[in-house]
Formats: structure tokens, C-alpha cells, sequence
């Protein structure tokens, strides 16, 4: 083996992967694995969180071609045979701080680390979203993948064009960004805290900021004062778990331009460039109304 053809890689734990070369078959939590198929690596397999069931859940898999990638579980189902059942030479991770790996109990992760590489990535708040898609960049590089700067290109046009819609607002609309819990309460997102969210306060969008209260990330509302926000536009939560927003606006509500958006984004540029258009969609939808 010589040092040319060895592959390496530093996860965000400071711990060092090594194979001869490098590996073709990765296994991958969703998010991440949904983010390297952006960045032009498929993974041979993926699998979830204790929050997801025995089928994929198609708003954290953006557009990973599930007919060739196989699922291999979520949570309590998962142990370290049914995770290399998928014969990976790579397992990459998220973690959410502490090194501590997202959606794997610590009696399956430590076992699986002996067997497999497993690389890990901080998607925390900790992080700003440009970091995070640096670092899967930097790792889908490493397995290979070729470098496609019109996707740089294209995010680049959706920023601008961001910006622009928000500069032709006299008074930008105000957007609430939240995950429904049922008819009757909804958890609203603190926008400081969602590297995603902090890109579009960054942009200019006018998020909007629910009261300082219990919950770190989000502080849950009644549905009264969920809507008492007088969100103009909204971006909810789509992922499986969580309740249709029709369900917590109920026929009475306000109608207001919707984004579905997924609280797990997908740091790939193609994929966010996809979610800020949405976002320009909807703000023009809503300065129009």
C-alpha cells in the first residue's frame, strides 16, 4: 500500500478513518446520506432515527433513488448485523455535539465502530450551515466525487435572488417556522438555533422570533398563540412525525404561502438552492396577497 492510494479522513470527534483506498460502499444516517447523493456520491445504504419507522421517510431523502439504495432500519431495530447487512466499507454519521452519534444507541455504535470505519459530522447549531456543507464536501471529495461548480453556480443564483425579493419589500413579511403537533399546538422553531433558518436571517428574511420560555430549539405554543405570531408566511415541518399543518390550522385559518421544510436539511447546494427558491417563492406570493 502506498501513500497515494491510501485514503484517510478526520471526522469531527478528531478520530481518523483509514482504508487502502477509498471506500465505495457507504452506509449512511438519511440526512447524510441524502447530502452526499447531492454532492455526487450514492450511498449503498441508509437508515434512521429513533423519530423514523420501517419505511424511508421521503422528506429527509431529497433525491436519493430509493430503488437502489437500501433502507436498513431506524431506532430500536437496529443492531450492528442489520446495519453491515448492507456490506458497507464506511459508515457516515451525524452528530448534534459531543461526538455523540445521531440515531444509533451507544451499545450498537461503539461494536460497529470495531468492525466498520465509521465517520462522524457535526450538524449542531454550533456550526453555521456553510461549515456543515464544507464538511460533507470536503469528505464526498475524498470518496471520489467530482467537483460539478454549476451547482455552486445555481445556489449562488438563489441567494441572489433572495436577496432581491426581500429588497423590493418595503416591510419584509413576517415567516414562522414551526412543526405541528396536532390540532391544538405547534412547536415553533427558535431561529438562532437552526443553522438553516440562520441562513435566511442572513439573506434578509424577516423570521420570526417566538417569546424567550422552556425549550432550547423550540418553544411550543397553544394554537392560539401559535397564530397570535401573525405569521404571513410559513415553513413547516414535513417529516413524518409531524402533525399536516392543516391539521393544526384547521378550516378557519389564515391562509398563507407555505414552504415544506425539513428541519434535518440536506447540505448539499442543488438541494438548499431548491429550498431558498421556495422561500422566494413564497415571500412574492405573500407581498402579492
Amino acid at each position: 500500500m502506498t501513500e497515494q492510494s491510501e485514503w484517510r479522513f478526520s471526522d469531527d470527534r478528531g478520530q481518523q478513518s483509514t482504508a487502502p483506498r477509498p471506500p465505495g460502499r457507504v452506509l449512511a444516517y438519511v440526512q447524510a446520506g441524502a447530502t452526499l447523493w447531492d454532492l455526487g456520491i450514492r450511498p449503498v445504504g441508509i437508515f434512521g432515527s429513533d423519530h423514523d419507522g420501517p419505511d424511508p421517510d421521503t422528506a429527509k431523502t431529497g433525491t436519493l433513488p430509493l430503488a437502489d439504495v437500501e433502507y436498513v432500519g431506524a431506532g430500536g431495530a437496529l443492531d450492528v448485523e442489520r446495519l453491515l447487512s448492507a456490506e458497507p466499507d464506511l459508515v457516515v454519521a451525524v452528530s448534534y455535539g459531543g461526538g455523540h452519534v445521531y440515531g444509533l444507541a451507544p451499545e450498537t455504535a461503539k461494536p460497529l465502530e470495531e468492525r466498520v470505519p465509521v465517520v462522524v459530522l457535526d450538524v449542531s447549531q454550533a456550526r453555521t450551515f456553510g461549515e456543515i456543507g464544507d464538511r460533507f464536501a470536503e469528505l464526498a471529495r475524498s470518496l471520489g466525487a467530482p467537483r460539478r461548480p454549476d451547482a455552486d453556480q445555481d445556489l449562488d443564483a438563489a441567494r441572489e435572488r433572495l436577496r432581491a425579493v426581500v429588497a423590493t419589500s418595503a416591510v419584509a413579511p413576517r415567516v414562522l417556522a414551526l412543526s405541528p403537533a396536532g390540532p391544538d399546538q405547534a412547536h415553533v422553531a427558535r431561529p438562532r438555533m437552526w443553522p438553516e433558518l440562520r441562513v435566511l436571517t442572513e439573506l434578509g428574511v424577516r423570521l420570526v422570533e417566538p417569546a424567550e420560555g422552556p425549550g432550547l430549539n423550540w418553544s411550543t405554543l397553544d394554537r392560539a398563540d401559535t397564530f397570535a405570531l401573525r405569521p404571513e408566511v410559513i415553513l413547516t415541518d414535513i417529516r413524518a412525525h409531524a402533525a399536516p399543518l392543516e391539521e393544526l390550522r384547521g378550516s378557519e385559518g389564515t391562509p398563507t404561502p407555505v414552504v415544506p421544510w425539513n428541519p434535518e436539511p440536506l447540505y448539499g447546494p442543488r438541494d438548499h438552492a431548491r429550498f431558498l427558491g421556495l422561500v422566494a417563492d413564497a415571500l412574492e406570493a405573500a407581498r402579492a396577497s
